[in-house]
């Protein structure tokens, strides 16, 4: 064979012990207790959590790593982030976002993430220089990660001179775009946005990626119109919902009938809770709001549910090490998830269940799928979240791309 892991933990737990799992032309060919065959590369990975790649769901690599390029915020109260971004977007150059996505992308990599939805802005103020620079990035990096796009108009569409038109166009330069989406609060209509991104959608055969609700108050939501949209075009499992921070405001016992319609219409929930933690509660100066909607109890209802890292280094979020593993746990500490089966569910909504969003037919560790692997430093999914575990390794098709020994101490003679 090409590859043999030997003595993995397989992610989710259906083996029993230790398993050996063979690669043979890039796809998974044998999974057993002991592999009898030898591989041109084996790895004794001792007991590890070995995990199909982690998927990232939500993320914008077009606006990464440009705060130190945008004006300072105007205060506590107003980030103004949309602002701030939309002059640093006009000086955009295609070699610029390409060599800002490239760092943003191998860091990602080195996370190990091997699948990966990012959004690109194309309004007005930036144009198609953001999508032509990721989709080169996207045909570069195809040896260690599938990067599909969502392209949307972050700065409204309605009375937006050639926003309409942008978009359009975006979408049919085709090259790795999957999805389309629009951030509707940014809209003086909002619901002409999100019924012409479904129109978009369902001419093009596109998934529909929404910006969704995003406030520290309940008023004014947008999910009832999504859902409706979506029992109305039969478009359950291809709509997507990022933020709905909105949603958090509200009790438990109203939030709860909503979880199930999106549920039973199959809209899917991304939360972002790095951007999310940082934005939201601006209006308070003391208990202030986290804003982070409980996707555990979302997911116990039926709801498809991811965590993203969403913004890297920029006002929206000026941090970010594109860690997955990292964002189940600030999500997992933040809202209180304390049981092993809550911590396992955080740990598959960076990877089984962001993959069923993006609907990703050929996820998974089964024989015949892609070899795409990453090797975490823990003995389960929930220890993994629990003590943020390093990757030690990835595979994309069965090549090793990342490679991250385990720290050592150097103790006394």
């Amino acid at each position: 064979m090409d590859l043999v892991l030997r003595n993995a933990t397989l992610m989710g737990g259906g083996a029993e012990g230790p398993q050996d799992v063979g690669v043979l032309g890039g796809k998974i060919v044998e999974i057993a207790p002991k592999i009898a065959a030898r591989g041109r590369e084996e790895l004794d990975l001792a007991g590890r959590l070995l995990t199909p790649g982690l998927v990232e769901s939500h993320i914008h690599l077009d606006k990464s790593r440009i705060v130190d390029r945008c004006a300072p915020e105007a205060g506590r109260n107003a980030a103004n982030a949309v602002k701030r971004v939309q002059e640093a977007k006009r000086g955009f150059t295609v070699d610029d976002v390409y060599a800002r996505a490239k760092a943003t992308l191998e860091l990602a990599i080195l996370q190990g993430t091997t699948r990966m939805r990012t959004h690109v802005e194309v309004d007005p103020s930036g144009g198609l220089i953001g999508l032509e620079a990721i989709q080169a990035l996207a045909e570069d990096y195809r040896w260690a990660i599938d990067l599909e796009i969502c392209v949307f108009l972050q700065e409204g569409m309605t009375g937006v001179d050639g926003a309409e038109e942008l978009l359009v166009r975006a979408i049919e330069r085709g090259d790795h775009i999957t999805s389309v989406g629009g951030a509707p609060g940014y809209d003086v209509d909002h619901m002409k946005q999100i019924a012409r991104v479904f129109e978009l959608a369902r001419y093009h055969d596109l998934d529909v990626d929404l910006h969704l609700d995003f406030g520290n108050t309940p008023e004014a939501m947008d999910i009832h119109g999504v859902i409706e949209l979506t029992e109305h075009h039969r478009y359950g499992g291809r709509v997507n919902v990022g933020h709905v921070t909105k949603l958090s405001t509200l009790p438990p016992e109203r939030q709860a009938p909503i979880a199930r319609r999106l549920a039973d219409t199959g809209v899917a929930v991304t939360v972002l809770p790095a951007t999310d933690l940082f934005l939201m509660g601006r209006d308070q100066s003391y208990d202030v709001r986290r804003g982070i909607v409980d996707v555990n109890a979302y997911d116990r209802l039926g709801v498809a549910c991811s965590i993203a890292n969403n913004n890297i280094l920029n006002p929206f979020t000026p941090f970010g090490d594109c860690s997955l593993i990292r964002m189940a746990n600030l999500h997992a500490n933040t809202l209180q998830v304390s049981s092993l089966n809550d911590l396992r569910a955080c740990f598959e909504m960076v990877s089984s269940d962001a993959a069923r969003i993006l609907n990703l037919e050929d996820y998974g560790l089964a024989v015949g799928n892609p070899a795409d692997f990453a090797v975490l430093d823990a003995k389960s999914e929930a220890e993994a979240v629990a003590v943020v575990a390093p990757v030690l390794y990835a595979f994309k098709r069965g090549r090793r791309t990342v490679t991250r020994l385990p720290p050592d101490l150097n103790r006394p003679a």
